[in-house]
């Protein structure tokens, strides 16, 4: 699922708030606590930023003797 950026203001905001009911383009999401709340905002602000689940990373030490 693509996230967007409004999805994201809306759970800051509820998260502002302190409210764990989200209502966001016609759907209303009741979280189970605040906490489950701030794991789904940093979910998609990893998402947002393009550091999403599924994606790898490797990177080769280079070093002067070639190991």
């Amino acid at each position: 699922m693509a996230h967007t950026q409004d999805e994201l203001d809306a759970l800051k905001a509820a998260f502002a708030r302190g409210v764990t009911r989200v209502r966001f383009n016609g759907e209303e999401v009741q979280y189970d606590s605040a906490t489950a709340l701030l794991k789904r905002i940093r979910i998609i602000e990893a998402d947002l930023a393009g550091h999403g689940a599924g994606r790898i990373s490797v990177s080769y030490p280079r070093t002067p003797r070639g190991l």
